[in-house]
């Protein structure tokens, strides 16, 4: 791989059209190369949930909380919540299927999230992430509000950081890191908000999975098992374990059309310089 080359192509972030845009490409170990703004922390709205995740990890690992812990709807468990898989509307308590039948994204059920984190362990759900996630990966990311749904602001150095102990957890397990970015459900179709109907729509614990997905934003190049989250903030985190890639860009344009369009031929630009 030429860093010089990936650089070259960092730099295609600046044509979209965005004020303030930060992208970091790094391996397991150290970044690699970036792009622009690498300090300013931004809203990156649902990426938001792979931090809210990681965290809910960490509280199943220590017994505060049970994958299989009932939560939400009736039927509807810890697992389901995550891999959004509980019946759950969008964004409202109204119960649209029986858990396990359909894959329906949803903000609301992060917030049942919160409420079951908050309970279990007696503290209020941002700062349960903070001090599990935040503070001991050395992150100056803040919650910007309350929302383990979308409300953390970051900076794309931090975001890629993240992205890092993914690849090489020292947080939670790597079995448990197995499951979080492994199919929960996988013949569940859905839509995957901005890129349609999916079927199949395979999301891990918290973890969208690219899977078979058509169109889709992390392009056409990486395996089935690359896992992340891109926010309606403009901002999204990719992690290929096969290849020991972390691709992290955060900016202050909304998600729109223009991402639909630039993301892709990105990202498979990205991993053709990285490969």
């Amino acid at each position: 791989m030429s860093d010089t080359l990936l650089e070259a192509v960092l730099e295609a972030a600046g044509g979209w059209g965005a004020e303030q845009v930060g992208v970091v490409v790094s391996d397991a170990q150290h970044e690699r190369a970036s792009y622009g703004d690498l300090s300013t922390a931004l809203p990156v709205a649902s990426v938001t949930k792979l931090f809210s995740a990681w965290a809910i990890l960490v509280a199943v690992e220590e017994g505060t909380l049970r994958l299989d812990d009932p939560a939400g709807p009736p039927g509807a468990t810890v697992a389901h919540l995550l891999s959004h898989a509980s019946g759950l509307a969008p964004d409202s308590s109204d119960v649209l299927a029986v858990p396990a039948t359909k894959r329906i994204y949803s903000n609301a059920g992060f917030d049942v999230l919160a409420e079951v984190l908050s309970e279990r362990s007696g503290m209020a759900a941002p700062d349960y992430v903070s001090d599990a996630v935040l503070l001991p990966l050395g992150l100056t990311a803040t919650f910007s509000g309350h929302s383990l749904a979308h409300g953390l602001a970051c900076s794309v150095t931090d975001l890629a950081r993240f992205g890092r102990e993914v690849l090489r957890p020292t947080l939670i397990s790597q079995a448990t890191v197995d499951a979080a970015l492994s199919p929960q459900w996988i013949d569940l179709a859905g839509v995957l908000p901005g890129f349609g109907r999916q079927d199949p729509n395979w999301w891990g614990l918290g973890f969208e999975l690219r899977g078979t997905k058509a169109p889709h934003w992390m392009g056409e190049r990486v395996p089935e098992t690359a896992a992340g989250h891109f926010g309606r903030g403009g901002s999204f985190l990719l992690v290929d374990r096969f290849s020991d890639l972390v691709a992290a860009t955060v900016t202050d344009l909304a998600f729109d059309e223009w991402a639909v369009e630039a993301w892709p031929p990105f990202v498979d630009a990205i991993v053709g310089s990285w490969v």
